[in-house]
């Protein structure tokens, strides 16, 4: 494992996000999260990073057990005040003692006001205190260092740190090989650059997305180095002078072993590496850039399962096959795109800005084009039929 030296620092190259841990039976699997909370220590990672809305507050309390059987001192710890989730009050003493207790510590090594984007600037800047209070925290020890995290654009990053003073010291973005243009990554991490600020990568796969290219994609880039897809975003971030570790919500034991070996040291893209995703990226540029936060479909009242529709959004937009088709075709109809209500809350919540609506309307307009499963299976059993009836062989 490589280290990057923040603050005095050693930090592990890789960082363990738990905003997909392991489940069982629609739970957190507890022992299979402690296994891998073990795996990642033993391998030299030692950062961790939960949040208060993960697995619905349950992400706090597992790593917390998990991280409590370990010397405190052989860890970093990271969680986030959540700001973003739009409500009438907020309380931070509240919501800061509940998770101190919830992951079993007195003080957070890292602490971030948690996604500071359009809508919940004014949160955070607004009448509560809550960037006071933590600043208040910092001071007393609790906090070691406190910064943010953000979905944001560029203007907001630089407002956040302006109201900061200074007192915030890092920052938390989306960063990875298709939204440095996508999502003016670039922009945001250059500027972080200028202004001192050491980053903290998020989504470096992008939600699993940049795991699983296209097949002309995929066969490039094996012939040109071994390892995983998922190897490849990830060892493009080692070419980032500013990172202080790169987040990867690994949510089984073989992806923890595929990326902390990505991580045994620093392996930068080659030339040809390098061009090959270029290509890559310019067959993905017309996708939505989701990354499964699901901060869309709280409260939804239609209660889709959004996230997964804009994955076959996606999908068909890249390659329309009956397959993708089909995981829709036999669902119940209140899971459909054409189940929207068109309410809005969706987009408002949604750190990427994307219009859901429109995308779900589109999306149920493209299924409707689509040759139905159905179809082609009949045509097929007849087809089969009359080969049984004239057999060729």
């Amino acid at each position: 494992m490589f280290y990057n030296k923040v603050f005095g620092t050693e930090i592990s190259g890789l960082g363990f996000g738990t905003m997909r841990l392991p489940l069982r039976d629609g739970k957190i699997d507890e022992a299979q999260t402690f296994e891998m909370v073990d795996y990642a220590l033993n391998s030299g990672v030692n950062y961790f990073d939960t949040a208060y809305p993960y697995h619905g507050g349950y992400s706090e309390i597992v790593v917390g057990k998990a991280l409590a059987r370990h010397d405190r001192k052989s860890f970093m710890l990271a969680d986030k005040f959540p700001g973003h989730q739009i409500s009438s009050s907020y309380n931070a003493k509240e919501v800061f003692e509940e998770q101190l207790r919830k992951c079993k510590v007195d003080y957070f090594d890292f602490y971030l006001l948690h996604n500071v984007y359009e809508q919940s600037l004014g949160v955070y800047t607004g009448k509560w205190g809550i960037v006071e209070y933590l600043i208040e925290q910092k001071r007393n020890g609790r906090i070691k260092h406190l910064g943010f995290s953000s979905h944001g654009s560029l203007d907001v990053i630089k407002k956040i740190l302006d109201y900061g003073k200074g007192e915030l010291e890092f920052c938390q973005i989306q960063l990875n090989y298709l939204d440095w243009t996508m999502q003016d990554a670039k922009a945001k991490y250059e500027y972080l650059t200028d202004c001192g600020i050491p980053v903290i990568v998020m989504e470096p796969v992008r939600g699993g997305r940049l795991a699983k290219l296209d097949e002309t994609s995929e066969a490039e880039l094996h012939a040109l180095s071994e390892g995983s897809i998922a190897s490849f975003a990830l060892r493009w971030l080692h070419g980032l002078g500013n990172v202080a570790t790169v987040l990867s919500g690994m949510s089984d034991l073989a992806q923890m072993k595929d990326n902390i070996a990505t991580f045994d040291k620093r392996n930068c893209l080659n030339e040809a590496e390098q061009a090959a995703i270029e290509r890559a990226v310019r067959r993905m540029v017309n996708s939505v850039p989701c990354t499964k936060c699901r901060y869309c479909t709280d409260g939804c009242p239609a209660k889709l399962d959004i996230p997964e529709l804009i994955a076959i959004y996606n999908e068909i937009k890249f390659a329309p096959v009956v397959n993708t088709s089909m995981r829709l075709e036999f669902a119940p109809k209140e899971t459909l795109p054409s189940a929207c209500l068109k309410c809005g809350k969706c987009a408002k919540m949604c750190p990427q800005s994307i219009s859901i609506p429109a995308i779900l309307e589109e999306l149920t307009s493209m299924l409707d084009k689509m040759p139905r499963w159905a179809d082609i299976s009949k045509q097929r059993e007849e087809e089969s039929k009359k080969l049984r009836q004239n057999p060729t062989f």
